[in-house]
């Protein structure tokens, strides 16, 4: 079977430019509603990442198109000026995801396109395109290492949103004809795994469980579970994972229950040597006491909310990338 024969899930084009600003799916009410948020400046398109409009890879699409619409901005003033205009803007995209280093990947297509170049309109189009090209070709070639890892009928764990991550793996799979099952975390408290992660692998046609996210121990140490696989927002030189709250007590029960843990990215961060590095969001702790916009706890109480973890190398199986996998001692093997 071809990876052909995979729907395309709504969730892998949902970040469009247009002449009127950035369209964006809004993430926080699929799959219920099909509603997309226009973004006309820059300043919109930074507050619809912070604010939760789109998330997983969703940034790095919203950072590439953003950055288009701010150099839209400058037809007219003198090149030198406009590019520091779109640098500006490529700062202030940035700084919205600090723990998740895509939107800093995606930055860099445009404004090394700029460089250069008089038109500064024109380059940053050519950028984005460029960049949105070679995200879709890393995650193809990402799953395809990953599949390999996997064994037929495998019974796969998957926590939050993997995006086109998740995909690339998925049509990896089917390809091989090795016709997985996916159980998904609830993945608190935007239930990512249960609207985006669950709707999106049943759009793929994969068998598709959800769990809430404290089962998946108890399945691990019954044998439901052959593999843990996630994203990964950063992996650092060391083979440490950053990824979505949460990550880490599944790798930790994975590693007592003898199941292996096989993380996605693209490539190693080689700007970070661990994830003691790396500096971890924390959102409004305001979020965890809601679910679905209905208050789940007194107001007496207060949230707490890390919105990422981070995942020991010792915890690690395998780091997958678009070069291969490898042990988490020998990341660093990927920029030899």
């Amino acid at each position: 079977m071809s990876s052909s024969a995979v729907p395309v899930p709504v969730l892998a084009d949902s970040v469009r430019l247009d002449d009127d600003g950035v369209h964006i799916l809004d993430r926080r009410v699929f799959p219920f509603e099909r509603r997309w948020v226009r973004a006309r400046t820059v300043e919109e398109v930074a507050r619809a990442i912070e604010e939760m409009v789109t998330q997983s890879s969703g940034p790095y699409f919203a950072v590439l198109w953003g950055l288009v619409l701010a150099a839209r901005e400058t037809e007219g003033q003198d090149p030198r000026e406009a590019r520091s205009r779109v640098g500006e803007a490529a700062q202030r995209l940035i700084a919205t995801r600090p723990t998740n280093d895509q939107p800093r990947k995606a930055a860099a297509f445009v404004l090394a396109e700029i460089a250069g170049r008089e038109d500064v309109a024109a380059a940053a189009w050519d950028g984005a395109r460029a960049g949105d090209a070679d995200y879709r070709r890393r995650c193809r070639e990402m799953g395809q290492a990953g599949a390999a890892l996997l064994g037929e009928g495998a019974r796969v764990l998957t926590h939050c949103w993997g995006d086109l991550y998740l995909l690339g793996l998925v049509e990896a799979l089917v390809a091989a004809g090795k016709r997985p099952e996916f159980v998904c975390t609830e993945t608190r408290p935007y239930l990512q795994g249960a609207r985006l992660t669950a709707e999106s692998l049943a759009e793929m046609g994969v068998p598709t469980t959800l769990v809430t996210d404290g089962m998946p121990a108890s399945l691990m140490r019954e044998g439901r579970v052959d593999a843990l696989v996630t994203a990964s927002d950063r992996i650092t030189m060391d083979g440490s994972v950053i990824n979505k709250v949460g990550t880490l007590q599944l790798a930790t029960a994975a590693k007592a229950f003898g199941v292996p843990f096989h993380a996605l990215c693209h490539a190693p961060d080689p700007d970070t040597e661990s994830g003691a590095q790396v500096p971890i969001e924390f959102r409004d702790g305001d979020e965890v006491l809601h679910t679905l916009g209905h208050r789940s706890a007194s107001a007496r109480v207060r949230g707490l909310y890390p919105a990422f973890d981070v995942t020991d190398p010792d915890l690690v199986t395998t780091v997958v990338t678009d070069r291969g996998a490898f042990a988490p001692g020998e990341v660093r093997r990927y920029w030899a």
